[in-house]
Parts: structure tokens; C-alpha cells; sequence
């Protein structure tokens, strides 16, 4: 399973912006998948999971409300909507795969995605 995630960029504080994680091989779509995001000088947190089927999902505390993942399996592209974009959330976000769901945190995932750079201005 190959991942890239796109839709990143430099925003303004109050602003939404909508990453996207396509996934290639016909195998993605049975893949539970993750997002996360490090910022500068910070280790890499996760941010919020999702089953392969979509309906489970798990936040973490510090973006529920504001962060939404949501997917579609034929399309093999999984989505991160963030609105209400803060200064804290600049980071670079990754997402990632694994083959059975988990809502914990600290869940290894197998495959992993580039990362796509988030920018927020005050």
C-alpha cells in the first residue's frame, strides 16, 4: 500500500482546509487509516483514525469539534476536513495505514504517506 497526502497549505486563523490521503492498491480500502501531525520541534502526535469501512472514528481530545475524517473507498482517498484552523495546529500531517482498527494512539501503522505541509497564520 503506497499513501500520499495532498491539500496542504498556508492558511489564515478561522480558516478550513480539507487534506486528502489517496491510497493505491485495490487492498487500501480494507485498511483502517490514521492521520497525524508533527510540528516544529515536536514529536509527531496522532490525530484521528478511521475504520475501513468508515464507521468507526477516533479524535484525539485536543481536535475533536474542530477535525473530521471521513473516507471513500471508491475513490481510495481517506480525508481530514479541519475547520477553525489555529496557529497550534501548523504541523506537517501525515496519514497512515494498518490493517486492523484501533482507537488507540499508540497503534503501529505499517505504511505511511509523505506528508503534506499545514501553515497557519495569526
Amino acid at each position: 500500500v503506497q499513501l500520499q497526502a495532498s491539500g496542504g497549505g498556508l492558511v489564515q486563523a478561522g480558516d478550513s482546509l480539507r487534506l486528502s490521503c489517496a491510497g493505491s492498491g485495490r487492498t487500501f480500502s480494507s485498511y483502517a487509516t490514521g492521520w497525524f501531525r508533527q510540528a516544529p520541534g515536536k514529536e509527531r502526535e496522532f490525530v484521528a483514525v478511521i475504520s475501513w469501512s468508515g464507521a468507526s472514528t477516533y479524535y484525539a481530545d485536543s481536535v475533536k469539534g474542530r477535525f473530521t475524517i471521513s473516507r471513500d473507498n471508491a475513490k481510495n482517498t481517506v480525508y481530514l476536513q479541519i475547520n477553525s484552523l489555529k496557529p497550534e495546529d501548523t504541523a506537517v500531517y501525515y496519514c497512515a495505514a494498518r490493517t486492523s482498527y484501533s482507537s488507540s494512539p499508540q497503534a503501529l501503522y505499517a505504511y505511511w504517506g509523505q506528508g503534506t505541509q499545514v501553515t497557519v497564520s495569526s
